[in-house]
């Protein structure tokens, strides 16, 4: 049969419903309105509008040859802007959680001793100080991001951390270190969250948990370097300088450098970036209006709105924050956890390497296959079920006089409670920016996510007293509680949102077509025809 018999035969025919819904797919004809609560969808004036959604349509071979040769451009493209903008965002992470976590390395160094007054209670103020102003600035410190250029807002916060970092060198009481920690975490509160908002500028939902994942593993190296850093200071010897002083100043001023650099040259947004030539720049903004929408530079105040009286928003933040307790727990106290399992100072650091280059392969392969599948909520549910295995295991397993075999368990453990600390990271936040449609709305809830995410990182501060070591019954019990949380929460998130779409799927008769207008700028994730990201 002839290519036009079989398309003139489909037309001749009544359009036949699919999954059991009514037999008007989203994008059909005739003009009816189909309504989505209380929002009326005007469907499109021509039958089958997208030519992939048809069944008796087959591609001719100009066609076939157009999806190639658009498929190179995109493929083309993916890689240029891997390159101009992902090393700018790891080697930014990276120094970011250096100069964040170099305070577990340099307590081992003489920190607590001659700064804190050998206080276990001003090494956890230091380490919440951090957290308050990244909570209380972050929200803000991400709208910032969409108001003028991300460039220069992120290069702003890495210069005020990077000064503030470098600046604990010289400090000589805990008041002094507790203002370094202040600033610390207010440059990197116009940092964190609203990277992958720029991110979100330039990527798709399909490309975004990878490259999230790219920069975001930089935590985990920076875990590892962080670890060598501070085993080589510990080598120095005869230097008038303390060690835990050399080792802020090595960590601190490379930031400095790397914040010019980054006003200076990493891309802004792509409707203006001088990186891409016209028709790069319209590739880029094709793939963005198909997937997400683009906006216009500034701040749409409803759509911050939308995001403060979202309910989802707090779920899924309260599933970060479960995540951030394991993670402030490594951060503040991996070492001293290791140093409890019988080793040196010295040796502690050196072992807190191995734990986060497995986080960092876990991670990498994770973000990959949640690209993959286009699936959040059970990637990141399975990562807190290895955060609760680990808490558990160094919970039951005696840490003091162990033998060979309970000393490898409880090291396989810190492997798995690093891994539960850093790979849920990009897996949360591109799971949070692929549900908010509107880049105001996207900023916000990101914002939030470290605004309420990061509450439990204060207490992770207090969770791992010296006194309670080497077991640390405490520290541990909590952790699992949370951890338990999240999986709960990840669970609940993923089944309302699978219900949802089937919902509006049922009401809208079908899924859109690719390419289908969805008018998310002024109506943000409620939009007929926007799906959920599971």
């Amino acid at each position: 049969m002839s290519m036009m018999a079989v398309v003139s035969e489909a037309e001749s025919r009544p359009a036949t419903p699919t999954h059991g819904h009514r037999a008007l797919p989203f994008g059909d004809t005739t003009g009816e309105k189909l309504v989505h609560g209380d929002l009326p969808v005007e469907t499109s004036t021509t039958r089958h509008k997208d030519p992939e959604k048809d069944s008796t349509w087959a591609p001719s071979e100009p066609d076939l040859t157009h999806r190639a040769e658009r498929g190179k451009a995109e493929r083309r493209l993916l890689v240029k802007l891997d390159f101009a903008i992902l090393p700018f965002a790891v080697l930014l992470y990276l120094s970011a959680y250096l100069d964040r976590g170099n305070l577990a390395n340099a307590r081992l160094q003489g920190l607590e001793s001659q700064v804190l007054n050998g206080s276990d209670t001003n090494y956890s103020i230091a380490l919440s100080c951090f957290f308050i102003t990244y909570i209380t600035f972050s929200i803000p410190g991400t709208l910032l991001a969409k108001k003028m250029n991300p460039s220069i807002s992120i290069s702003a916060g890495a210069l005020i951390w990077s000064i503030a970092a470098t600046c604990q060198a010289a400090a000589f009481n805990p008041a002094g270190l507790y203002v370094c920690r202040l600033f610390v975490g207010i440059g990197e509160a116009m940092f964190g969250q609203a990277m992958a908002l720029h991110l979100s500028f330039w990527y798709t939902k399909k490309d975004l948990a990878k490259r999230v994942g790219l920069f975001i593993s930089a935590g985990s190296l920076a875990g590892a370097f962080g670890g060598l850093i501070a085993y080589g200071v510990t080598s120095i010897t005869g230097s008038p300088m303390p060690q835990y002083k050399i080792l802020f100043l090595i960590e601190g001023l490379p930031s400095f450098v790397l914040a010019i650099a980054v006003a200076l040259f990493m891309p802004s947004r792509p409707e203006k970036s001088r990186l891409l030539n016209e028709e790069e720049r319209t590739l880029v903004l094709t793939r963005l209006n198909r997937d997400i929408s683009t906006e216009d530079q500034g701040i749409d105040w409803n759509g911050v709105i939308r995001c403060l009286v979202d309910p989802k928003t707090y779920v899924v933040s309260i599933a970060y924050s479960c995540m951030n307790l394991t993670l402030g727990s490594v951060g503040g106290f991996l070492p001293t956890i290791i140093k409890g399992l019988g080793k040196s100072n010295a040796d502690a650091q050196l072992f807190t390497v191995p734990p986060y280059v497995v986080a960092l392969v876990v991670m990498l392969l994770l973000t990959t296959f949640s690209d993959w599948r286009q699936a959040r909520g059970i990637p990141v549910a399975c990562i807190f079920i290895i955060g609760v295995i680990g808490w558990t295991v160094l919970l039951t397993i005696p840490a003091a006089n162990i033998t060979s075999t309970q000393f490898s368990a409880r090291y396989i453990a810190c492997c798995l409670i690093v891994t539960a600390g850093y790979t849920n990271i990009p897996l949360i936040i591109a799971w949070q920016a692929g549900n908010c449609p509107s880049e105001s709305q996207r900023a916000t809830s990101l914002g939030m996510l470290n605004s309420i995410g990061q509450c439990l990182s204060v207490l992770a501060a207090f969770l791992f007293p010296t006194h309670e070591g080497p077991q640390y019954i405490k520290g541990c019990t909590v952790n699992i509680a949370f951890q338990a949380l999240g999986f709960f929460l990840a669970i609940f998130m993923t089944i309302w949102y699978r219900w949802e779409n089937r919902h509006r799927d049922k009401i809208e008769g079908g899924c859109p077509p690719v390419g289908a207008h969805i008018d998310v700028v002024t109506k943000y994730d409620l939009a007929p025809g926007f799906r959920y990201t599971p």
